[in-house]
């Protein structure tokens, strides 16, 4: 079998033509990248085709890697630099066989070295590249937290019960000759950073602590450290944060950076006591990923011509509205991104700093030191702004300011916790702006949402039912088509891969602003807004929906979170 070429296998198999196989050889020759990548960029094949035409060709099972749990002591029989070189992980061993799971399975110098280190006889199995490489990652993290744990569980049966402070002091690296502590916490921040995961929770009960990883939303438990071993953990955790270890009652707050595959995480840490113990939540912030722009953040045509006319404002004040986890900083940040330039001077105002903009003044809020939100904004007025970014009004002061701001000739981009984007009007009065400042400074309302994306991988199109249609405010129509995703490897069988964000954008025109200072609700401004084309959130979801970007429980979950703001 080792003459067999993979061009030649997929020829035979009729997926794949001499021309497009002459086509990617050239590319080969000038990448050095493997035959089968190039085929899948390039879209000459589908991993479907790829996987059928090496089944039918070579008499190799397919095995989807997500549906398994490989044992962590199948890691000791592949080393994890030649898993990484050949994207091969070892899946299971019967007897004295080992099989593993390839993207590639006619690379047979892999094959022959796994044969030489594992000293078993090798069976080959097929898998994709990404469930692949995510199981790698998932199965070699997983290898250094169990090894961790059992380190500490033989430091405690030393006698070694209380924290050692010397030992966690040490530096965040992931040497093997770190204290099991570290090497543990490490552990399970590389794997949240390798699955893109937003936040981690350690959350103490009865018998043991879990650890979830919040990903696309969703929180996901992915183990469980022994309750002898918590105190530990978070000790370790607080004296990267700069907290008090030895203060247990009270909630904490703690800031670390970290670097993960050459990656500069920031990690901000909040701690609180609970019945079982402290529970840990820590926020993972990139600081070395891409700068997020407009075409990132998944604008419409329609929306984008509002978000345009948004930014050629210069003066007064643009909101972006949402609860917790909606996206708003991220859209803030492209904003700013795009409003940065030689000639202006840009200052924010931010708790924390989430994204580092080139260009741009960035000040952190310390309330210990007397840096909130009002105080700084009074001093960024006397450092001669052209644009302030603010990134949260929280209360009358603040907002009172920042408008004022916007008044006397500075474009000020800001935060604001409400339902839908009519309601900012009734939030910013509730804390006690006066109707002409909200009127005379307000210049649009950018409220969003986000919901997961359909896998494409899997993504099939279905005839809704009358009910689901009704949920989504549609007249019940036989012809119409949704989308839902089936479930596959690339998806983790959810259904869903990656997130989108859905708008409604109010502009505030001449007849708004009218109403606005009258002392209108929100109520009255959305009724006469929608006379004029405001599109609501609900309908935004609806055309998400129709276009197969994302689900009808997606959309559904959107769309209820606005129904109190109505």
């Amino acid at each position: 079998m080792a003459h067999i070429r993979l061009g030649e296998l997929l020829i035979d198999a009729g997926v794949l033509k001499e021309e497009q196989l002459k086509k990617a050889l050239t590319i080969q020759k000038e990448t050095k990248s493997r035959l089968g990548d190039i085929l899948l960029e390039s879209k000459m094949i589908t991993n479907e085709e790829l996987i059928d035409a090496l089944q039918m060709q070579l008499g190799i099972d397919f095995i989807d890697l997500s549906t398994i749990t490989v044992p962590v002591e199948l890691a000791r029989f592949v080393p994890r630099n030649i898993a990484k070189k050949h994207c091969i992980v070892p899946v299971k061993l019967i007897g004295d066989t080992l099989y593993i799971a390839m993207s590639d399975p006619l690379d047979f110098i892999a094959q022959e070295e796994v044969k030489a280190i594992s000293r078993k006889k090798v069976v080959p199995m097929i898998a994709t590249k990404k469930a692949t490489e995510q199981v790698i990652e998932k199965l070699y993290g997983s290898e250094g937290t169990a090894r961790a744990i059992e380190d500490m569980k033989r430091e405690m049966g030393k006698g070694d019960s209380d924290i050692i402070p010397a030992q966690l002091r040490q530096s965040a690296d992931t040497d093997a000759n770190a204290a099991p502590a570290i090497r543990f916490v490490n552990s399970i921040i590389e794997r949240a950073f390798v699955e893109q995961a937003s936040d981690i929770h350690l959350e103490p009960q009865k018998d043991e602590m879990a650890v979830r990883m919040r990903i696309d939303g969703l929180l996901h438990k992915v183990l469980t450290v022994p309750s002898d071993l918590q105190n530990t953990v978070i000790s370790r955790l607080k004296v990267m944060g700069g907290m008090n270890i030895s203060e247990h009652q009270i909630p904490q707050d703690g800031h670390a950076m970290l670097t993960v595959k050459g990656h500069n995480l920031d990690l901000r840490m909040s701690v609180m006591p609970t019945t079982y113990g402290e529970k840990v939540v820590i926020r993972l912030l990139d600081k070395s990923s891409k700068m997020v722009s407009r075409a990132s953040i998944g604008l419409d045509a329609a929306d984008e011509k509002k978000y345009e006319a948004l930014l050629q404002n210069s003066n007064g004040i643009i909101l972006l509205v949402g609860p917790t986890g909606s996206g708003k900083s991220t859209t803030m940040c492209a904003m700013l991104t795009e409003l940065a330039r030689e000639e202006v001077n840009l200052v924010t105002l931010e708790d924390p700093v989430e994204y580092d903009i080139d260009g741009v003044n960035q000040c952190q809020i310390n309330e210990k030191a007397g840096m909130t939100f009002a105080s700084g904004l009074t001093a960024i007025l006397r450092q001669d702004p052209d644009i302030i970014g603010v990134g949260e009004i929280r209360d009358a002061e603040t907002a009172q300011i920042a408008l004022r701001a916007a008044i006397t000739g500075h474009l000020v981009v800001s935060t604001l916790h409400t339902n839908d984007a009519p309601s900012a009007v009734d939030r910013l009065a509730d804390i006690g702006v006066e109707p002409y400042m909200i009127a005379g400074a307000l210049k649009g309302v950018i409220s969003q949402r986000l919901v997961r994306k359909i896998c494409p991988h899997c993504r099939k199109a279905y005839t809704p039912t009358a009910e689901e249609q009704q949920l989504l405010g549609m007249q019940a129509d036989s012809e119409a088509v949704f989308y839902r995703g089936e479930g596959c490897p690339e998806c983790h069988h959810t259904g869903y891969s990656g997130r989108q964000a859905v708008f409604e954008i109010l502009m505030i025109d001449q007849k708004l602003r009218k109403m606005i200072s009258e002392g209108e609700n929100a109520a009255h401004i959305k009724e006469t807004a929608l006379t004029d084309g405001f599109v609501t959130m609900q309908a935004a979801c609806r055309k998400l929906v129709l276009a197969g970007v994302t689900g009808v429980d997606e959309a559904i979950k959107a769309m209820n979170s606005t129904v109190e703001g109505n």
